[in-house]
């Protein structure tokens, strides 16, 4: 894989939008940034963390100053419904986060060591990236019954490059089947663009976002089913539509993931919600 990707392989994200990748990462490699996740979380204490809950349905998350100041940290993220009326967690504080984000592939070695790995240099060179910046990295759970729906998006949505140069590298630390929130996809649909960008301002009033546009509207037989094994990647355009169901089974699907995009031919929209306090790390020059 240090090599990149093959001709064929190139040919099918590009009519797709979206590739899987089997055998990206060993059982080992899996297991490792599971467990420095699970060191992570144990070693937080979670007193005194915001109890900012995470939903892509709701989207209160946007506005909190927690959220949108992440760029540069590793922050905690909840599921609903995991607190009680006053505030305290109704289980295990590992099994009552949505995901972690979004500095872990600056800040944390294990997580910094495969986001720049030679074999993710392979893939991003396939694709003729000049200087790719690593702008975002998140672990995310998809705890067993709770873990919430994603809703069809866009990745460019939210992190929108003039042109479009993002892409998603999107890892399988578990199996991810249909029953426990694999992705969904709508193969073809980043040719089409994005129609909706979710905006932020910042005003005298604090923080603002707003989303201007319209959202996919796909019919859910359009949708294919990518169910992956554990160690698969699944490489993901920015403008292709996706999606994931919750998690209606007793097992999580944890997985990495981070975007990537090209500084060399694209602009970092300064309207994102997610801004750098320092130049983005570059995966190479």
């Amino acid at each position: 894989m240090e090599g990149g990707l093959s001709s064929e392989e190139l040919g099918r994200f590009y009519e797709d939008g979206y590739l899987i990748i089997d055998n990206f990462l060993t059982d080992a490699e899996c297991n490792s940034l599971k467990d420095t996740c699970h060191r992570i979380i144990m070693d937080a204490d979670f007193s005194d963390i915001p109890k900012v809950i995470f939903d892509t349905v709701e989207n209160k998350q946007a506005s909190d100053e927690y959220f949108i100041r992440s760029a540069d940290k590793v922050r905690f993220f909840f599921e609903k419904d995991v607190f009680t009326v006053d505030g305290q967690l109704k289980c295990p504080k590992e099994k009552s986060l949505n995901k972690i984000g979004h500095a872990l592939h600056n800040l944390v070695p294990e997580f910094k060591r495969i986001t720049f790995s030679d074999k993710v240099k392979g893939i991003a060179k396939s694709l003729e990236l000049k200087k790719p910046a690593v702008v975002q990295s998140m672990y995310i759970f998809k705890q067993p019954k709770i873990g919430g729906v994603v809703m069809p998006h866009r990745d460019s949505t939210f992190t929108y490059t003039e042109p479009m140069r993002l892409y998603g590298i999107w890892i399988a630390l578990e199996d991810a089947c249909i029953d426990n929130g694999c992705l969904w996809f709508v193969p073809g649909s980043h040719q089409q663009g994005t129609s909706l960008r979710f905006l932020k301002a910042e005003t005298d009033d604090g923080i603002v976002t707003s989303f201007e546009g319209q959202g996919p509207q796909n019919k859910l037989e359009e949708y294919v089913a990518t169910p992956v094994k554990k160690g698969s990647l699944v490489l993901i355009h920015g403008d292709v539509v996706h999606r994931s169901e919750q998690n209606h089974s007793n097992r999580s699907r944890h997985i990495y993931t981070f975007h990537l995009f090209d500084t060399a031919t694209a602009t970092w929209s300064p309207q994102n919600w997610l801004q750098p306090t320092e130049p983005f790390s570059l995966l190479y020059t």
